[in-house]
């Protein structure tokens, strides 16, 4: 029975994924089919490259986002996307969706036209990168003459590719909305982003019922998009989460 992963974004947060796909090998649930965005398109395309879970956390923990080197110059973000194409060249030798053990789906955002991309074939790294590039951090990642930018814009749980090859899905969303008061909104800007949050959220949550099994770790509220520092913490919160999850349905992706 083919078994579907879907991941979402979420940025440091996607820690979270890691220590799930530990819990999911501990009860010998071996997904064969991944979809990702953002962190969760980094964290994916490890786990179809068969890359460990503890190898993906020590990349986790080891990648230094913000040094000076990756600092973009004249372009449109603060980081330079293209500057990270060689850590992930070390974990992908042959830069190929076709090289991966595992059908992968990858979901990026058009930045010209508005338009969502996923992709699944050809070159695999700039895919990648261009899905986890946080709008206004991270530059556009040009692949083929288009830009693109983080999956999650359009996108933040691609369950969808996955549906039509996968009879049961799980899903690891690792973006839950944050509860607050009219007092933390304390600038026009924070407004802004609270608006853009809620839309993610509110998409990503009406496909909950098209997953067998769903992971959403609400303590995960604790932690930012950027909190590097938090990465054991995160991981932590995942695998404990997720190990509730399939002590509470033992029986769901029975066959």
């Amino acid at each position: 029975m083919n078994t579907g992963l879907v991941l979402s974004g979420g940025g440091a947060r996607g820690a979270a994924h890691i220590g799930a796909i530990k819990a999911l090998e501990e009860y010998g649930i071996t997904p064969t089919h991944i979809s990702g965005t953002s962190a969760g398109a980094i964290i994916g395309a490890l786990y179809a490259a068969e890359v460990s879970w503890s190898e993906m956390l020590a990349f986790f923990k080891n990648i230094s986002i913000f040094q000076t080197t990756r600092y973009a110059r004249n372009k449109p973000g603060f980081i330079n996307s293209e500057k990270f194409y060689d850590d992930l060249k070390t974990y992908f030798p042959i830069d190929n969706f076709e090289a991966l053990k595992k059908p992968l789906y990858i979901t990026a955002a058009n930045v010209i036209d508005g338009t969502l991309k996923i992709f699944d074939k050809g070159q695999l790294i700039k895919p990648i990168i261009a899905s986890a590039s946080f709008p206004g951090v991270f530059t556009p990642t040009e692949i083929n003459g288009k830009f693109y930018i983080d999956g999650g814009t359009l996108n933040n749980f691609p369950v969808e590719p996955l549906q039509k090859d996968c009879k049961k899905i799980i899903g690891i969303y690792v973006n839950p909305l944050k509860k607050i008061s009219i007092n933390d909104l304390k600038h026009s800007y924070s407004v802004v982003e609270r608006a853009y949050k809620i839309k993610v959220a509110s998409e990503s949550m009406l496909k909950f019922p098209s997953c067998a099994l769903i992971i959403s770790p609400q303590e995960l509220n604790n932690y930012g998009t950027f909190d590097m520092n938090s990465i054991d913490a995160i991981f932590n919160l995942g695998y404990t989460a997720t190990k509730k999850a399939l002590e509470e349905n033992k029986n769901i992706l029975a066959p």
